[in-house]
């Protein structure tokens, strides 16, 4: 691995992987998505690794295995997932019926005996943000109780990017609700007595990680879907 002064790894540079011009691909619940990677190389035995990564649990989760002539898919997206294929250096990935939980970070890997070398892509689903509390009050759920009231609202717990991203377009919520990674946070625009005092800057506020059984708060859901 290549050094950097001041200790930091240096990107190796990819000798089979050709880098993606946009490593991140923006499409909406119902879409078909393509995650492109494409080989500079064809080595004489190789596969082609694609997996989903995983940030809650630090796993990835394989998608699909091929060496070029033969392929097999694996895990729940196996039967919405296809090699694009559409030349012999293509390697690229196709999701159809894209659904909410396909949005995160995916990794294409290439090995080659005891060469491997990958690239990163980010599926990015276009949609919107929404606090969610029940009838009967605010801080009525805990982490578990907050996930299930989303997908009963056609929707899921956002992740922070996307909470964020809603705070920059004008989001402002007093309440604090869970989030996809356990986390608790309220996006403030105006800064007020009642939301933490005038004196606090506006930004994401955050509680941090609290207990998921027994802490109790709102949530902010995501959805997205298809216009028309």
């Amino acid at each position: 691995v290549l050094r950097l002064p001041g200790g930091a790894a240096a990107p190796l540079h990819l000798q089979y992987l050709l880098e993606p011009l946009h490593p991140t691909v923006h499409t909406q619940r119902g879409a078909t998505a393509t995650l492109p990677c494409v080989l500079r190389a064809l080595p004489h035995n190789y596969r082609v690794k694609w997996s989903k990564v995983e940030p809650a649990n630090y796993r990835e989760n394989i998608i699909i295995i091929t060496n070029g002539l033969y392929h097999k898919n694996y895990g729940p997206l196996s039967p919405r997932v296809r090699l694009r294929h559409s030349h012999r250096y293509d390697a690229s990935l196709t999701i159809t019926d894209v659904a909410l939980e396909d949005e995160g970070r995916y990794r294409c890997q290439l090995v080659n005996g005891l060469e491997d070398e990958s690239i990163s892509l980010t599926l990015h689903l276009e949609g919107v943000v929404f606090p969610y509390q029940p009838s009967n009050g605010r801080y009525k759920f805990n982490y578990h109780e907050a996930k299930r009231a989303c997908e009963q609202q056609d929707s899921r717990l956002a992740t922070y990017q996307q909470l964020y991203k809603a705070w920059t377009e004008g989001l402002d919520w007093c309440n604090a609700g869970w989030i996809l990674d356990g986390t608790v946070h309220y996006p403030i625009i105006n800064s007020r007595e009642p939301c933490g005092g005038r004196l606090l800057l506006p930004g994401v506020r955050t509680y941090g990680a609290r207990d998921k059984q027994k802490d109790r708060f709102d949530a902010f859901c995501f959805t997205s879907a298809l216009q028309g």
